[in-house]
């Protein structure tokens, strides 16, 4: 006699679906959530200035900080911030964009430039180059301000725009993304094809190489002049003269008169939210470049 053995049941295609789809949906949701999370905690201080901006100073501690005053007192706020010390706030607000646009483009230029000649050219001391570059990228910038401003007291320029401005043009982080932008996004091929044709190495590398870097230029570009707006240490060593001061230095110097004006703090609260504003626009505006320039730069095709 031989063992019957029972039927399996058969399961249907639908409940195997819903099965996968609830599998797949968990860890969606909990990266959704540390997603959301982390948000919440990189934007309450911006929604925190926001509130702040319709209070007065007397408001600021006895009211609620996640509710806005009615009526709120924001333009009134505004008008005293650029009025505050015959409207330097504004000059120190233009500082940063001229800070910030100049050697953000220049710094850009000069990194594809360098970037495209280590990873597509060949000449002498390319690999020591390289070398330096990757160990540049080690140092954080805080290790580099007192050598930059020792160069900076040789060259007789302390004190001057040309202080801030030159360090800027230069970065090993901005150099190591051109050399890796240029390797992902200029094909060899096509360069041999135009010295071939008889093109000379400039015009390729202008009507070519950087064409072909653009999504890689502007991410250097938004990386730069966000490194160069935020940057506080060097401009505090280098700059003395109030009117040279880039908003970041200015607003630390109206932060550190606080205790004995409190009428100050406003100001503070509304300039960071001010000088913050320039920077949100235009990481909203090259948005969908930088996202092809990450792209790029990420995987080798």
């Amino acid at each position: 006699m031989t063992a019957q053995t029972a039927p399996r049941a058969s399961i249907s295609p639908h409940k195997i679906v819903v099965a996968k789809r609830k599998q797949a949906l968990l860890p969606t949701v909990i990266g959704t959530t540390i997603i959301a999370a982390f948000c919440l905690y990189f934007l309450f201080p911006v929604f925190w200035q926001l509130i702040a901006s319709t209070k007065n100073v007397s408001q600021l501690a006895s009211t609620s900080g996640v509710l806005p005053t009615i009526p709120p007192h924001t333009f009134d706020n505004l008008r005293a911030l650029f009025a505050a010390e015959d409207g330097v706030f504004g000059r120190w607000f233009i500082n940063s964009m001229v800070y910030s646009g100049i050697g953000g483009a220049l710094c850009t230029l000069i990194s594809a430039a360098t970037g495209y000649a280590l990873a597509l050219l060949r000449f002498r001391g390319k690999r020591l180059v390289t070398t330096a570059v990757l160990a540049g990228t080690l140092l954080p910038a805080t290790v580099l301000a007192f050598p930059i401003y020792l160069v900076v007291v040789r060259l007789g320029i302390v004190d001057t725009y040309w202080a801030y401005l030159l360090p800027s043009l230069v970065s090993p982080m901005a150099i190591f993304l051109g050399r890796m932008f240029a390797q992902q996004s200029v094909p060899k091929d096509l360069l041999e094809a135009a010295r071939i044709d008889g093109a000379g190495e400039m015009r390729i590398a202008f009507t070519i190489g950087l064409r072909l870097m653009t999504p890689g230029l502007v991410t250097i570009f938004l990386i730069q002049v966000i490194a160069i707006w935020n940057n506080f240490l060097l401009p505090l060593m280098v700059l003395s003269s109030t009117e040279k001061y880039p908003a970041t230095v200015g607003l630390y110097i109206w932060n550190s008169r606080v205790t004995q004006s409190p009428e100050y703090t406003i100001l503070v609260l509304l300039g960071a939210l001010v000088s913050s504003l320039p920077l949100i626009i235009l990481f909203l505006w090259l948005q969908r470049y930088l996202k092809s320039g990450m792209t790029s730069g990420a995987v080798k095709a």
